[in-house]
């Protein structure tokens, strides 16, 4: 793009915000706006405000028009994330009104759009673009104050009384205050706590928050306290019911600033912007005096990174990890008062991030797993990771839309949410039970005994939404109980149709398995068919979790190659050994140094890191590539945090390790084939 060609506009509901962004426009010297989209493009007066723009009907219409450079997202908080997707997909640079998304898991996977499409995407904080705002930094950065202890900023007006057909008082549009203006005060004292420090912004180590929840169930008022590393305090709140002063105040050892409406500087349509020193008797005023728009600076800001080829805000604005942070602070605010949106919810949110039916794919490739009449995915997807049932849904959906059908969960991760989660899921997307492969686990230690099988199973089956299980494994052993009475209290489920497929141990030993495999034998019930322990091309050295079992040694390896026994084994990529976290010289992942560091496993990773930069891949590809190449099977548990991560994880299926590579990567050969 030339430095004088101009960034054409178009705009995805046309409401109030839309019509001030608008104005932005029109002041800028470096766009033009286009067309405005609506789902009623003959609603009487709907062009006003939005001088020389065509109405173009219905916002798919819109993104399908090759005019439009740019698209400013100013729906409802709902559809953000499903239009800055879609405009994404379609080819656009995207301006996502605040907040980019109701939580940081969906702004991630704007990001990551983006990211592969290789267009721009932002949040539009207006304010962080005004001079008014550089000065203010300046002035902090200078010590005139001296150094900052304590921040104090709200965002706060009334609405004047209840008001269901509003959407700030709609659960369902995710109304309330933290959202729609919550972030305001959120990234101001990010912003100021990070340039204290001399970063951009600073993510806080504490949030602790309260909240009025009104009739509706959204937060009318609320405040929240945010500590930070450097020692700041910084105090938030918001309102829709509730007019505050809405002064930033910033407390030093040797005064104060103050700051009345920052968000707002010197006015919508220029003016005069006032920053108040206050130093014992002494009170000074800076004054920044802009006369353009307010949103020109905006506009400004997102054709100047189009035109470098950049795919986010630069500084003073957010870039895509410092809008993730603010969210993940707002997420903090929201999950400490219990704000949960009813959009959030499985009932409402029975469809896939851009409002379509959750379809099974078929991208990953599935394997026969002996005991198993259904075939399974070649790895296991886990999510115990997950807050709240709108975060997992994200990754579930987007690997089922893969083509993955191997589901792990078990009845401790999260305290049973993990396994509820699977429950809402399934059910609100209609998925067929039958297509399913469901990994459940139970009776871990402290209680590890046969009589706690069928208790536990009972809560898992009903928090599953399902009346049986394909895989179940026992989460830990205790040697101290005859192998005989585990065998017999998991046969009789099996008996009662509650496990339909293979069972095991997880983190057993070969001695227990085998003697287990045995007593059935002798005494004509289920025989154990399954393992679920670590193994990974790096070996574990100490157990991760107490209890814990690795199967990466080369016993191991003799014993599962000789019953072919398949183990579905966590942890398969080295929780992070095979990325830049370790490292012969980086010490500061305490785990990861304890579990796995050793020469012999360094000695791996060295290859590990040859080979995939001679197959033009991650080393961590090479890890998973590596567990899924093994003579006998194993089906590798990956717990991905984000859509990225999984389809960055998913594409190393792609990736068939020879005979020969595999034993280089072990050791075994001087050289790669």
């Amino acid at each position: 793009m030339s430095a004088e060609q101009k960034i054409h506009w178009g705009i995805i509901g046309p409401g109030t915000i839309a019509k001030t962004f608008a104005e932005g426009i029109a002041g800028s010297s470096t766009g033009a706006l286009v067309a405005i989209a609506s789902r009623n493009p003959d609603k009487p007066g709907l062009g006003d405000g939005f001088p020389g723009a065509r109405i173009v009907n219905g916002y798919e219409a819109l993104l399908a028009d090759p005019g439009i450079d740019a698209v400013y997202i100013a729906t409802p908080h709902t559809g953000h994330a499903e239009w800055a997707i879609k405009a994404v997909r379609a080819g656009k640079h995207v301006l996502v009104e605040k907040p980019m998304a109701l939580s940081a898991y969906d702004a991630d996977v704007i990001f990551y759009e983006a990211q592969k499409a290789g267009v721009f995407v932002g949040e539009a904080y207006m304010y962080l673009f005004h001079p008014q705002t550089t000065r203010l930094i300046e002035l902090v950065k200078q010590g005139v104050i001296g150094d900052v202890r304590l921040i104090r900023s709200s965002f706060g007006f009334d609405m004047g009384g209840f008001r269901p057909e509003h959407r700030l008082f709609s659960n369902d549009l995710a109304g309330g205050g933290i959202l729609d203006v919550g972030g305001y005060p959120v990234s101001m004292v990010r912003l100021l706590a990070g340039s204290v420090s001399g970063s951009s912004y600073a993510e806080p180590v504490s949030v602790s928050g309260a909240a009025h929840l009104g009739q509706s169930g959204v937060d009318e008022w609320a405040s929240a306290v945010l500590k930070f590393a450097n020692g700041i305090v910084a105090e938030v709140s918001c309102s829709i019911m509730a007019n505050q002063d809405n002064t930033l105040r910033i407390i030093g050892s040797k005064g104060r600033i103050e700051v009345k409406d920052f968000w707002f500087a010197g006015g919508r349509k220029g003016g005069t912007g006032k920053i108040e020193i206050f130093k014992g008797n002494e009170h000074e005023v800076v004054e920044v005096t802009e006369n353009r728009h307010l949103y020109s600076f905006e506009v400004e800001a997102v054709t100047a990174a189009i035109r470098a080829g950049e795919k986010t805000f630069g500084y003073p604005g957010m870039n895509a990890a410092q809008t993730l942070a603010n969210l993940r602070v707002l997420d903090r605010w929201r999950a400490s008062v219990g704000l949960e949106y009813g959009v959030e919810k499985a009932a409402q949110r029975a469809r896939n991030i851009v409002g379509e039916t959750v379809v099974a794919g078929n991208g990953v490739p599935k394997r026969q797993i002996p005991g198993l009449a259904k075939p399974a995915s070649v790895v296991a997807l886990g999510f115990e990771f997950f807050p709240n049932f709108a975060s997992a849904s994200l990754t579930l959906d987007a690997f089922y839309e893969a083509g993955g059908n191997l589901f792990d969960t078990a009845f401790v991760y999260g305290a049973g949410k993990t396994e509820s989660i699977f429950g809402d899921w399934h059910t609100s997307r209609k998925v067929p039970r039958e297509e399913v492969v469901l990994i459940g686990k139970g009776a871990h230690s402290p209680l590890c005994y046969p009589d706690v099988i069928a208790k536990q199973l009972d809560q898992s089956l009903e928090r599953l939404k399902t009346d049986y299980l394909d895989v179940y494994f026992m989460h830990r052993d205790n040697p101290d109980i005859p192998i005989g009475e585990f065998v017999d209290a998991i046969d009789a489920e099996v008996k009662r149709g509650r496990i339909r497929g293979i069972y095991g141990g997880s983190n057993w030993t070969r001695e227990r398995l085998d003697a287990a495999v045995e007593y059935a034998a002798k005494t004509g019930k289920a025989a154990p068919a399954a393992l679920s322990n670590n193994f990974a091309l790096a070996e574990m050295l100490d157990p991760i979790w107490p209890g814990c079992v690795t199967s990466s040694t080369d016993e191991w390896k003799q014993w599962l190659n000789e019953r072919q026994i398949p183990n579905f084994a966590w942890s398969s990529q080295g929780r992070g050994f095979f990325t830049d976290r370790a490292g012969r010289d980086k010490t500061d992942d305490e785990e990861i140094v304890r579990c796995w560091y050793s020469d012999s496993n360094f000695e791996r990773r060295d290859r590990a890191i040859e080979l995939a930069n001679r197959l033009g891949v991650s080393p961590i590809h090479i890890a998973l590539a590596y567990v899924i190449a093994q003579p006998f099977p194993v089906i590798p548990l990956i717990g991905p945090r984000t859509v990225g991560e999984l389809e960055d994880s998913l594409s190393a299926l792609a990736i068939t390790l020879s005979d020969e590579e595999v034993g280089w990567l072990e050791g075994r050969r001087l050289k790669a084939a």
